[in-house]
């Protein structure tokens, strides 16, 4: 694949944060589109959201999962939300989910929906395999998340926000070790692979959508770059 192509990591978050936003992927189905006009091509890999949450509580109030028990049950919810995504957007898409995106894959069509194939790894890891694989540079990664910052927000009202951060200070944000569940804007495997790729990471709010509309065109927008 000679053309450059863009790769969205979509967050559960966004897709499902409690019920299916259906509002949201209006929109961002939409803005895709408007692109694809201008000659844009997408891999777009989806995360689990609610779904994925829900099920692993279930799972550990019932019994007791190992971390590849909960693995599995993310990697389902990743699928039900990737092949949610190919249906949305129909003839423009690839007409099969692509699970394994670490091999080389291939379309006509300007979207190929990603999901997971194994544990041990998050929808992050299988991000920057895609972006690998068709020699792309940047990752968009959409959340519900503003910022990097140097503490939880939420818990803390004077985190520090980053607009800029090496992969090295990212690193040493987060935990070394990623397992089922851990919330962090873009995983430690994952992170690491994309430092040692030369690939930067955009960590972009989608809502509202004109925030990623503004990165798509250019224009300043609000996020955090991880980069070398």
């Amino acid at each position: 694949m000679k053309e450059e192509i863009i790769i969205i990591s979509l967050g559960g978050s966004l897709i499902i944060p409690d019920t299916i936003d259906v509002s949201f992927l209006k929109d961002f189905k939409n803005l895709i589109l408007s692109k694809i006009k201008e000659g844009k091509k997408f891999v777009i890999i989806t995360g689990g959201g609610k779904t994925c949450r829900n099920y692993q509580n279930a799972a550990k109030e019932i019994s007791i999962p190992s971390h590849e028990d909960l693995d599995w049950i993310g990697i389902a919810s990743l699928k039900l939300n990737a092949e949610l995504l190919r249906v949305i957007f129909g003839e423009y898409a690839y007409n099969e989910v692509i699970a394994d995106l670490s091999h080389p894959f291939t379309s006509e069509k300007p979207i190929i929906i990603g999901s997971a194939y194994k544990s041990g790894f998050s929808s992050d890891w299988d991000a920057v395999a895609a972006a690998k694989t068709v020699g792309a540079k940047k990752i968009i990664n959409l959340s519900n998340t503003d910022y990097v910052y140097d503490s939880d927000p939420k818990k803390n009202p004077n985190a520090k926000k980053f607009e800029n951060i090496s992969w090295a200070e990212y690193r040493a944000l987060i935990p070394a070790e990623w397992n089922p569940g851990l919330n962090t804007p873009f995983d430690p495997i994952a992170s690491k692979m994309a430092e040692e790729e030369g690939i930067s990471v955009m960590i972009i709010n989608g809502k509202p959508i004109t925030n990623l509309q503004n990165y798509l065109n250019g224009e300043k927008f609000l996020g955090t770059i991880i980069s070398l």
